[in-house]
């Protein structure tokens, strides 16, 4: 099954690299697979702080748990596809990563949840200490004797 999607991705990657390798020159590609190297590699090194973001972002009510999973997923794959060499793996990669930037800021405009600190139960309990007036020698291990 997977080769039936290896073959084509493989022969679309090859001949993209070698059209745009053509267009902009050796030097060119190289530098640019080169520079997607090191971006999708800084993507990977800031990766957990993205995480951390998308979990805030879903504690605050802003990203379901479908859109955090969604977002950190293609982060994650749009991270690695840049770091493939090959110009069709950089085109998915930065679609990939569109996909997150459209998931963080602009489908998770939605206010924020404010229902966190609620008081559950009755406001009317009053908290109140128990001392016992009888001293300190009135034990319960006392009275059972």
């Amino acid at each position: 099954m997977i080769v039936f999607i290896l073959i084509p991705y493989l022969f679309v990657e090859i001949y993209l690299s070698l059209y745009v390798g053509e267009r902009i020159g050796v030097l060119g590609a190289v530098v640019w697979t080169v520079a997607t190297m090191m971006i999708g590699t800084a993507l990977l090194k800031h990766s957990p702080y993205t995480l951390l973001g998308n979990m805030h972002a879903l504690h605050l009510g802003k990203l379901d748990v479908k859109r955090f999973g969604d977002a950190t997923f293609a982060y994650f794959t749009g991270a690695l596809l840049l770091i493939v060499p090959g110009v069709f793996s950089d085109l998915l990669g930065a679609a990939a990563l569109l996909y997150t930037a459209y998931l963080q800021f602009v489908a998770k405009m939605t206010p924020e949840r404010t229902d966190f600190y609620t008081t559950q139960g009755d406001d009317d309990v009053i908290d109140a200490e128990i001392i016992d007036e009888r001293g300190s020698g009135y034990d319960r291990l006392e009275r059972k004797r």
